[in-house]
């Protein structure tokens, strides 16, 4: 999947600073408007879907590009 509306690079940060950081960035996006979310936490494949899931938001597709994790998050209502 390509097509997103912002970016956000995560890179370096450990739990919970990806998610934090997603939550800060997608909260100022508009409903439907998808975030590309670049992080190397090995943990935030767990911690994005469920807090993702939790909050009403859309995790689009989610996959690893050699030592980064690319996570595709669409923002709910």
């Amino acid at each position: 999947m390509k097509e997103h509306d912002d970016e956000l690079d995560c890179s370096g940060l450990n739990c919970p600073m990806p998610v934090l950081k997603t939550k800060l960035k997608i909260d100022k996006m508009d409903a439907g408007k998808v975030l590309r979310v670049i992080t190397t936490d090995p943990g935030a494949c767990n911690d994005l879907p469920a807090w993702a899931s939790k909050v009403g938001h859309e995790i689009l597709s989610n996959c690893e590009e050699g030592d980064k994790y690319v996570f595709y998050v669409k923002r709910g209502a």
